[in-house]
């Protein structure tokens, strides 16, 4: 992202994906606390999406509402302005990422940092709960319900060697079967505490850079340590520290590479006193 560049923040309000259903507040609940706003950000709300009522089956309405926010997201890049994308849950994922996709044109491929406490690889074949929001990086990555991997166009959006996740702690042998089969770098909490978290986000920025047009990265804020920050959809015992996570992130300050951003699953109704409101803005400042 260049300094200058303007932030359009596009919410979605969707809960579909996900057991939990009280994240499809969350757009609106930050919206109204400006928490993205900031002494040396421009950050202008476009809306907020929410899924179509009777669109069939969870999987259509998801995908119909993801189709959406794909030309939302193109079409922010197109007018120059960084995509600021909030969830809602994580399936929004499948509609930021392809409308990035679109948007690069066969310019090069898109590299993704998906920073998660939960691996979100999943298909119906693997998954023991059918929650959408576990299945979007796999569905990127061309695996899944044909409605969603052919979203906008009918190619996978990332290839395995430009994807990493961070932060992972909480996954099924299932979709961790899947990621190894792919190569797909996987750097969890072990990990960043034996390494250090500044220096495993430089690795992870590094393939999502290396050989690839410009990268993004997905957010889901259950990654944060729930005794801290519990305003999250899918809470995760051992996480990191808002603190540590905001010191990291400054490395993609200015960035010119960094396309998109998407902060995703925030629950206001397991929140306390706005504590992961105030994260998610912390998080977005550093960054921006």
């Amino acid at each position: 992202m260049k300094a200058t560049q303007p932030v359009k923040v596009i919410g979605v309000a969707s809960g579909v994906g996900a057991q939990d259903r009280g994240c499809e507040d969350g757009p609106s609940i930050l919206r109204e606390l400006e928490v993205f706003r900031g002494a040396d950000v421009t950050a202008v709300w476009g809306g907020v999406l929410r899924p179509k009522a009777g669109a069939g089956s969870a999987v259509s309405v998801d995908a119909e509402l993801c189709t959406r926010l794909a030309k939302q997201v193109r079409h922010t890049l197109d007018e120059g302005r960084f995509p600021l994308v909030v969830g809602g849950d994580h399936s929004c994922a499948i509609g930021t990422w392809s409308g990035v996709h679109r948007w690069l044109d066969g310019r090069g491929p898109l590299g993704l940092i998906w920073i998660d406490a939960h691996m979100d690889s999943h298909t119906f074949a693997t998954t023991p709960s059918g929650a959408l929001h576990g299945m979007p990086l796999a569905a990127l990555m061309g695996y899944g319900e044909h409605e969603l991997t052919e979203l906008v166009e009918h190619v996978p959006k990332l290839k395995p060697e430009h994807v990493c996740l961070l932060g992972v702690r909480s996954f099924e042998e299932g979709e961790a079967a899947l990621l190894h089969r792919l190569g797909v770098r996987v750097i969890g909490m072990q990990e960043i505490r034996a390494r250090g978290l500044a220096e495993v986000l430089a690795e992870a920025m590094s393939i999502a850079r290396n050989g690839t047009a410009g990268f993004g990265v997905s957010l889901d804020l259950d990654v944060l340590d729930p005794a801290e920050e519990p305003g999250v959809g899918s809470p995760a015992p051992g996480g990191l520290h808002c603190h540590e996570l905001e010191q990291a992130l400054h490395q993609l300050h200015g960035d010119p590479a960094l396309l998109a951003m998407e902060i995703v699953e925030y629950n206001p109704h397991r929140d306390r006193d706005h504590l992961t409101a105030r994260a998610a803005g912390a998080l977005f400042r550093a960054v921006l």
